[in-house]
């Protein structure tokens, strides 16, 4: 039997209800797919402790802290100590996710922005990425990034990348990270694909957002980090390499941004 090679899903939400009972078999799975660590999103600060156990439960699990941008109306506003608290956690190794959508929540912007600002603030002063979320909000997102990055540099992954070219540009140029998550494998995603052929393959991560976009062959069922591969797979295809190059790639991209999963491993 041929031994898959060794991935990061690199966002991932552990702590949601879809998983609840699952979790030792999920994580069995995901081991026999080559995927060997993940990163856990919490999404409201309120669930952080839910979801820092579950880094403590696990040796493959690490996680990150923030207010995503469709609950930034509803949860009280994070705050630049509440954030900086958190990273004093080892397993605890990037600030979000935070970002902005308009698809869904376009009446709360102004307080996107200003979680966005308060997410970034504690980027910059911690040296951890920032995870962002962007939908229909291409120009704001890319006017902020910009702006706060030249205050002060921060490292940054776009997470499940489907927004459109100028945006990717923009990110790029600032150093940023593209990652990629199911949307890729879909059939009608050639624009996306495009994006990510035109991006370097050094600034590319993978990641399955699951519970949600299970990629191809598994669209519609719910997804789990074991599907990385499948996502996987296709970024081979998409920078015309093997499947254990594009890993490996990507292995040496994440580490290279998560740094203190990397300095964890070290440790260990």
């Amino acid at each position: 039997m041929t031994t898959p090679p060794l991935i990061t899903d690199s966002h991932c939400h552990l702590d949601f209800p879809d998983f609840d009972g699952e979790l030792p078999d999920i994580l069995t799975r995901a081991r026999e797919a080559g995927v060997h660590r993940m990163v856990t999103i919490c999404t409201r600060l309120r669930n952080e402790p839910t979801v820092r156990a579950l880094a403590e439960a696990h040796a493959q699990v690490f996680y990150a802290a923030g207010t995503h941008p469709m609950s930034a109306a509803e949860e009280p506003l994070a705050t630049l100590d509440e954030l900086l608290a958190l990273t004093a956690h080892p397993k605890m190794v990037g600030i979000g996710e935070s970002g902005l959508d308009y698809h869904y929540t376009a009446e709360s912007a102004d307080i996107q922005k200003q979680s966005l600002r308060v997410h970034i603030e504690a980027a910059q002063r911690t040296g951890l990425p920032l995870i962002i979320h962007a939908r229909a909000a291409d120009e704001d997102m890319a006017d902020i990034l910009s702006a706060e990055h030249k205050n002060a540099p921060y490292s940054c992954v776009m997470h499940c990348y489907c927004s459109g070219p100028e945006l990717a540009k923009s990110c790029l140029d600032l150093g940023f990270y593209l990652s990629m998550s199911g949307i890729a494998t879909f059939p009608k995603s050639q624009e996306v694909r495009d994006i990510f052929a035109s991006a370097p393959v050094d600034r590319v991560l993978v990641e399955t957002d699951s519970p949600y976009l299970a990629p191809v062959p598994r669209r519609g069922k719910r997804n789990e980090p074991a599907y990385t591969a499948f996502t996987a797979g296709v970024g081979a295809q998409v920078f015309d390499m093997s499947a254990e190059e594009f890993a490996a790639q990507t292995e040496q991209n994440f580490e290279r941004l998560f740094t203190k999963v990397a300095a964890y491993k070290v440790a260990a």
